[in-house]
């Protein structure tokens, strides 16, 4: 057998899929392709797995080939020992735990100089073997044999075998599993307030946490990294504990089997190997485990929101007016074209402290008027009601729509090298509406730009492995961009990139041959791309949108690779292929079973007639106009028991934050989310769903308000 094949078998058992879609999976893997396309276009070879179980199956994967990489490192150093006996070796080689692994390579991993590792240097080793054996009643007339030396007393020659003893308990792989397990069963996880640090203003965040404890298996991700981001400040104390005394009882019955003097020594011993060595290890061990959980409980939440956030409705291509709000400096206002191209910026001071109302309605109302808006785009931020306000009260010669948009991550484009890059003569102010704007009509298009921790949907995106985060992020993005497919001919360089296939130095190549040869004609033009060879084609060009181009099937998810299959159909019903796609009757007429290969399965040819159908659909939800209560527009106009339509901005763990226009998020708390049992807030709310909520708490001192959609 290879050596994938355990691998295979581990990921099969684990995820109960049959062996043959993981081997097929993970081929097409090492063959370097996509996630989104072998989802998309390998459903025959994967079993119609989708992209969340490949994913899994790429993670599993790179787990277990750490773990072989890991064995081998094992093997090698115990055999540069000679202690690596065949029975040995298989126990490694069979091993699928990286703990165990760990515990069985214990006792040969090389370490600092123990005080057990002084003892046995002094000579003391065999007196420890007395000891543990019970082979004499007074051991002490034993150890006298063993006073030369460092070895100054009695006392001193017994205290070093108990070290010896203590160090081969702690190594011990039973031992270790008792602890572990008792961990596992009740550890507690406590949090203690540093008590130097207590009155400080920085600690007042972490109050919560100045004497907690609960069961660290109940502890949620949110909590838990929150106690420990507490403890990096140096502002809290946190510790994981069990049941000393019954790890100590059960450690006693494992490793003590004498009686008398011998047993009241190897008592000593053991307790002071479970104190000073086993009982940390598995509590550090549990620690980071424990952190890791809720780590990737926190990304996993965090990709979720990106996802919903990535995947917002798009207005679509339409002349739209961004506007940045603003009081002193009044509000940055962009006109776009229906391509997003910036057409005109000016600042208008509608608000106090400079009050130039009729000038700025005059302004809006013109710019309306020369550059055929028809949406306006605001932004959430500062003087955002205000804005809303002031624009819903003017008058235009037709109905313009009017949406509010997150600011989030606005700022952070505005100053990047991309928008640097697509407008080098503009201020940060201005490019900031114009993401504002654009955000409107695409929201996919222009977030990738941004780096999605500054997004503003994340939770504790700062206190996780940010190597983690990046690819499970990235990941998502790369799944949005792909499941919307992008037009060849718009698509910036930035959205580009996310294509399956493609990259950073492909996109850019992309983008100037257009700029060099003029919009792509049909999907073929890509392989003149530079750089862009036959495997790369392969991953992107289903992906890729060209509308109006010389074949309609180039406006579609079909992939090239399969053109000449629905050529075919065409064919076979004396008809074009544009004729196909847009007769329903000559649809309904094709068996697909006729068209069964050896390559092409039922799942493609399924999926090819939903294109043909429906060819390059958006997946996207339409977008719908929100307007927030009239009249509420700080925390000071809001009383208890109100009823207010309000926009799901972020969702964590503990619930749904929820803007309802007063320039502060109320939280609704997944205990207020339904009046039912809710274990995962996503199961009945989505970032920016419009939803109406009853205010239960104001905390003005604190800012807080206490939503809940149990109406």
């Amino acid at each position: 057998m290879n050596t994938i094949d355990p691998i295979i078998k581990r990921i099969a058992e684990e995820m109960q899929l049959p062996a043959k879609n993981i081997e097929n999976t993970l081929q097409l893997l090492d063959e370097g392709c996509t996630i989104p396309f072998i989802a998309r276009y390998r459903k025959e070879r994967t079993g119609t797995l989708d992209e969340v179980q490949i994913a899994a199956i790429s993670d599993w994967a790179e787990k277990l080939r750490e773990l072989e990489k890991r064995k081998q490192t094992i093997l090698k150093t115990i055999d540069e020992q000679g202690k690596l006996t065949p029975e040995l070796e298989k126990r490694i080689h069979d091993c699928l735990d990286a703990n165990t692994l760990e515990d069985i390579y214990l006792p040969f991993k090389p370490k600092r100089r123990t005080k057990a590792q002084v003892a046995r240097e002094q000579g003391l080793e065999p007196l420890a073997g007395t000891i543990i054996a019970g082979r004499e009643q007074h051991p002490e007339d034993a150890a006298k044999r063993f006073v030369k030396g460092d070895v100054k007393s009695v006392a001193d020659a017994i205290q070093g075998a108990q070290y010896i003893i203590a160090e081969q308990v702690s190594e011990d792989e039973r031992s270790r599993q008792i602890v572990r397990r008792s961990f596992e069963r009740q550890a507690f996880i406590t949090s203690k307030v540093v008590k130097t640090k207590a009155d400080s203003d920085e600690a007042a965040k972490y109050s919560d946490y100045f004497d907690w404890q609960e069961p660290l298996k109940k502890c949620p991700s949110h909590r838990l990294l929150a106690m420990r981001r507490g403890e990096d400040e140096g502002i809290l104390r946190i510790s994981i504990s069990t049941d000393d005394e019954e790890c100590i009882a059960r450690l006693h019955k494992a490793n003590i089997h004498c009686n008398g003097r011998c047993a009241q020594l190897m008592k000593e011993a053991v307790d002071d190997g479970y104190k000073r060595l086993l009982q940390p290890s598995i509590e550090n061990e549990f620690a980071a485990l424990g952190r890791e959980k809720a780590e990737e409980e926190a990304i996993r939440v965090f990709a979720e929101n990106l996802r919903q956030l990535l995947m917002s409705p798009p207005l679509g291509q339409r002349r739209v007016m961004g506007v940045d709000p603003g009081f002193r400096t009044g509000c940055k206002i962009v006109c776009l074209d229906a391509q997003g191209n910036l057409l005109h910026h000016e600042a208008i001071f509608p608000h106090p402290p400079v009050n130039k109302k009729m000038q700025a309605a005059a302004a809006v109302e013109q710019m309306v008027s020369k550059y055929g808006i028809e949406a306006i785009a605001i932004g959430n931020g500062t003087a955002s009601r205000e804005t809303a306000s002031f624009i819903k009260s003017l008058h235009f010669e037709k109905n313009i729509r009017q949406f509010v948009v997150s600011e989030d991550g606005a700022s952070v484009y505005s100053a990047s090298k991309t928008a640097r890059e697509e407008f080098p003569n503009e201020d940060v102010t201005v490019r900031g509406a114009v993401s504002i704007g654009r955000r409107l009509m695409d929201p996919l298009s222009e977030l990738v730009k941004i780096d999605p921790k500054s997004i503003g949907v994340g939770q504790y995106q700062h206190d996780v492995d940010q190597s983690k985060l990046k690819k499970s992020l990235d990941m998502t993005v790369e799944s949005c961009v792909n499941s919307v497919g992008v037009d060849l001919n718009t698509a910036s360089q930035h959205l580009l990139t996310y294509v399956s296939g493609l990259g950073p130095t492909l996109a850019k190549n992309i983008v100037e041959y257009r700029r060099e040869n003029g919009a792509f004609t049909n999907r073929n033009q890509l392989k003149k791309v530079p750089r862009l060879g036959p495997s790369a084609f392969q991953q992107c060009a289903g992906f890729l949108r060209i509308s109006g181009g010389s074949n309609p099937l180039d406006n579609s998810a079909v992939h090239p690779e399969s053109y000449k299959l629905v050529e075919q159909m065409a064919a076979d019903l004396n008809c074009t292929v544009g004729q196909l796609m847009t007769d329903a009757a000559l649809r309904r007429r094709i068996d697909l079973k006729k068209y069964i290969s050896a390559s092409v399965g039922m799942p493609t040819l399924t999926d090819i007639i939903k294109e043909l159908e429906k060819p390059g659909r958006d997946p996207r939800n339409q977008i719908e106009e929100f307007e927030f209560a009239s009249g509420i527009e700080s925390m000071d106009d809001l009383a208890e028991g109100m009823i207010l339509p309000g926009i799901v901005t972020n969702i964590t763990q503990f619930g749904a934050f929820v803007d309802i226009g007063v320039h502060q998020d109320g939280l609704v708390h997944i205990s207020q989310l339904a009046d039912r049992y809710i274990s995962n807030p996503n199961d009945v709310v989505k970032l920016q769903q419009h939803v109406q909520v009853k205010v239960i708490e104001i905390d003005r001192k604190r800012n807080r308000i206490s939503l809940t959609m149990r109406i």
